[in-house]
This record gives structure tokens, C-alpha cells and sequence, in this order.
């Protein structure tokens, strides 16, 4: 039974990766999941100096999932070189750097300072807020898509994911925009911009007042996206929203994707990665399917 799946050129052992962001980069959840049985690990995003984040509070709970306004807190990429891929290299797996910025020449530096250390893949986190543009962020038009995807090919050695934004009017022409600009390889979806308020004491939840919804509410609309995203192109496309069991996964899967990340469900299951892992084993076995390709975009 062959589980393994290649995206741009990088085999994974399996289709099962952590979303950014919600796994640290790995050492926060060593002790509860053995990384050496996920397709590959997904760091937090990283950027050229360290960033503080956004004023707390920035999490809050929601009907059917959550809202974060982190903000991207991160030690910088120097921290990141010498603490979190010495301690990633340790594991049979696949190491998918997410890099932030504010501006190109911010997301270049990263990757460029990337380009000869042992990671395998470069997760472009393009929903950060572009302060050149007045701060809209640069998934948010196709042109800034294409510009910012040309940009970082440009300088890098690993292949390239375009992380893309839902909230826009039509994603297949946020991800057709990537493919232009050189993309290797299309991640979605990010958060959607949501808000939550204390009634009692009228004030925003969030001091950010929005935040990113994550979580199984957001899981129709992530896998509608996706679908139509597998269909508009060539590239392969990793799923993601709201991935919280098995069968969410494979949903994700016959959509069109080629590989899950599991983002909230870490939260409260720090076992959630290596329990769909199995699961998939589990349903390719129960179900008589030799090769996870064959599930690739299986929908009828």
C-alpha cells in the first residue's frame, strides 16, 4: 500500500502535514507525536528580524472553532536556523519552511538566507498585511499574487507554495496568478477574516478587534475552494481549513489535494496529525486502495 505523494519534485512518505502556525516547529509537540510518521512538518512563520506579534488579548474561542490575531510572533530567521532546523533534521520528515514579510524584499532575505540550509520546501505566507500597499494584504490581488510569486522564485533554491488567502471574490484567480509567477505549488486555505464581542463588557474579544476563524466551521468553504482550485490548476494544491478526523482529510483529498495540513485540531488533540496519518493507512486498507493517488481528486 503506497501512501507516499511528491510535490514539486519532494516525495512525502504520506499526505499528512501540520498547518503553520499551529505546531510551533515541532518541539512544542515532540513529546506527544513521533514527526518521523508525518509526510512532513510545517513550520511557523518566519520572518528576516523577529517579530513581537500582535497586543493580547488575541485568541478567542468561537462557535464551531477559533479566531487568532498572533500576528505572526516569531524569533526571526537567525533563531530559527540555529534552534528549530537542527532540531527538525532529527526526524524522518520533510521540513516545509512558512516565510513572512511585510514587504518583497522582507520574504526575499528569508528565503535567500534559506536557500543552502537542509529544508525541503518554502510555505509563502502571502495573507501577511503588505505595508507598501497601504496594508492590503498582497493574496488579495492577483497581480501582487503573480508579482510577489516571480519575486521569491527568483531567489529560491527550494521549490515554492503559495499560501493563498479565502478571503477574495474568486480563488482561482489568486491561484492561477501563482502558477503565472512560477509557483511550484498552491497551499489553502488561510484564515478568514472574522470578529467576535463581549457583550457584556462591549468591547472586541480580540484587541486586533479581527482575527483569523479556523476550525471545522470554516471546512465547507476551505473544500469547495479547493476543489475549485484543483480544477483551475496544474500545480499541485495542499489542502487545508478545519481538519479536525480522518474523514475530513480524505474529503480534502478527493477535492483534489494532494496533501492536508491539520491546523486547530493540534490544539486539543496534540495527536491529531498521527491519528489521520493512520486513518488513511486504515481507510486505503478497509477500502482496497493501493495507492493514495488514486484518491487524488477522486470526486464524482
Amino acid at each position: 500500500m503506497n501512501t507516499a505523494v511528491t510535490i514539486a519534485g519532494v516525495e512525502l512518505k504520506n499526505p499528512v502535514m501540520t498547518a503553520s502556525g499551529t505546531f510551533g516547529s515541532g518541539q512544542e509537540y515532540g513529546e506527544f507525536v513521533d514527526l518521523s510518521l508525518l509526510g512532513a512538518v510545517v513550520t511557523k512563520g518566519v520572518s528576516n528580524v523577529p517579530w513581537p506579534g500582535n497586543p493580547t488579548p488575541r485568541i478567542a474561542e468561537t462557535y464551531g472553532g477559533m479566531l487568532n490575531a498572533i500576528g505572526l510572533q516569531n524569533p526571526g530567521i537567525d533563531v530559527f536556523v540555529k534552534r528549530d532546523i537542527p532540531y527538525l533534521k532529527q526526524f524522518d520528515t520533510k521540513i516545509i519552511v512558512n516565510v513572512c514579510g511585510k514587504t518583497a524584499e522582507d520574504y526575499i532575505e528569508v528565503v535567500e538566507r534559506l536557500g543552502d540550509e537542509p529544508v525541503d520546501l518554502l510555505e509563502i505566507n502571502i495573507s501577511c498585511p503588505n505595508v507598501k500597499e497601504g496594508g492590503i494584504a498582497f493574496g488579495q490581488n492577483p497581480k501582487a499574487v503573480e508579482a510577489i510569486t516571480r519575486d521569491v522564485k527568483g531567489h529560491a533554491k527550494q521549490p515554492v507554495i503559495m499560501k493563498l488567502s479565502p478571503n477574495v471574490t474568486d480563488i482561482t484567480e489568486m491561484a492561477r496568478a501563482a502558477q503565472e509567477g512560477g509557483a511550484d505549488a498552491v497551499s489553502l486555505i488561510n484564515t478568514l477574516t472574522g470578529m467576535k464581542i463581549d457583550v457584556n463588557k462591549r468591547t472586541f474579544a480580540l484587541a486586533n478587534q479581527t482575527g483569523g476563524l479556523s476550525g471545522p466551521a470554516i471546512k465547507p468553504v476551505a473544500v469547495r475552494m479547493v476543489y475549485q482550485t484543483a480544477q483551475a490548476v496544474k500545480v499541485p494544491v495542499i489542502g487545508m481549513g478545519g481538519i479536525m478526523t480522518t474523514e475530513d482529510a480524505l474529503e480534502f483529498i478527493l477535492a483534489g489535494a494532494a496533501a492536508v495540513s491539520v491546523g486547530t485540531a493540534n490544539f486539543h488533540n496534540p495527536y491529531a496529525t498521527a491519528d489521520i496519518a493512520k486513518g488513511i493507512q486504515e481507510y486505503m486498507a478497509a477500502h482496497k486502495i493501493e495507492d493514495i493517488r488514486e484518491l487524488i481528486g477522486a470526486v464524482k
